[in-house]
């Protein structure tokens, strides 16, 4: 099953990080008149609130909210939906300004949608990295109230982990690294079982389903040197609602790409 075949009267979300959002205008533009997803999870956006292109999003038929800053992080949610419920970053005693671009929640059509940019650790050996530990407890305490209340919950982004073997092109290579260690997979995998579900794996158990391309590694896309490390997910309420997955390699094989791709799940809601 491939986008075209599952776009008629399904809701379909999708997580994309644009490393610069305006950098990537003219990938986003044809990518959203031929998809026309219902909500788009951006991570990335490296700009600041009022340089953010509302203007492009509204020309196209979207609402959009964000929060961001200049040259590093920042999130977003474009939707053809009201977005209601707007907020940013954790409600707990470690919050800085820096969850704020990094964590939103919101709900559309009914869905509380939580859209992540998890940070990427630097190095094993680096505070960075246990703070991105840290960062998946709070997320997970996060979840505890969220998902007792029995409603349709998403939860998406860019998670900086590649959770199992099959989620990386070298595993045995890879193993220290910061998106690879078994202690941040191990911090993933106890986050997503508060109450989560893989939804790209329900529909795609088969290896070789990446989401990133490393810019440095000339040919990537081709050569199938990647990673899945955007994810998306849903409680079992949402997940039984759930007709497809997809990871769609186009905007990474556009000009000027993205270093991530696309990766829309998709749901019959009525």
């Amino acid at each position: 099953m491939n986008l075209t075949e599952i776009q008629q009267n399904t809701f379909k979300i999708t997580t994309f990080n644009v490393n610069s959002i305006r950098a990537r205008l003219h990938i986003l533009k044809p990518w959203l008149e031929a998809n026309r997803v219902d909500v788009l999870c951006i991570q990335e956006t490296k700009v600041q609130d009022h340089e953010f292109p509302v203007k492009f999003f509204a020309e196209l038929g979207y609402a959009i909210v964000f929060r961001g800053q200049k040259s590093y992080n920042g999130v977003a949610v474009a939707s053809l939906h009201p977005i209601e419920d707007v907020s940013f970053g954790f409600d707990d005693e470690e919050h800085t300004g820096d969850d704020d671009v990094r964590l939103l929640h919101c709900t559309v059509n009914g869905i509380k949608l939580i859209n992540t940019y998890v940070p990427q650790g630097k190095s094993i050996d680096d505070p960075a990295y246990r703070y991105k530990l840290r960062w998946f407890q709070r997320l997970k305490a996060l979840f505890s109230e969220i998902l007792g209340q029995n409603g349709l919950v998403f939860w998406c982004g860019d998670m900086n982990v590649a959770p199992e073997p099959e989620d990386v092109h070298s595993p045995e290579k890879l193993a220290d690294h910061v998106c690879f260690h078994i202690d941040v997979r191990n911090a993933f995998k106890d986050t997503v079982a508060a109450g989560f579900e893989d939804i790209l794996r329900k529909f795609h158990p088969e290896p070789g389903q990446y989401t990133f391309f490393d810019y440095r590694m000339p040919g990537s896309v081709t050569k199938k040197k990647g990673w899945r490390i955007d994810h998306v997910l849903a409680n079992k309420h949402l997940a039984r609602l759930a007709i497809g997955a997809e990871i769609d390699l186009g905007p990474r094989l556009m000009e000027k790409p993205s270093d991530h791709t696309a990766l829309t799940a998709f749901f019959k809601l009525h």
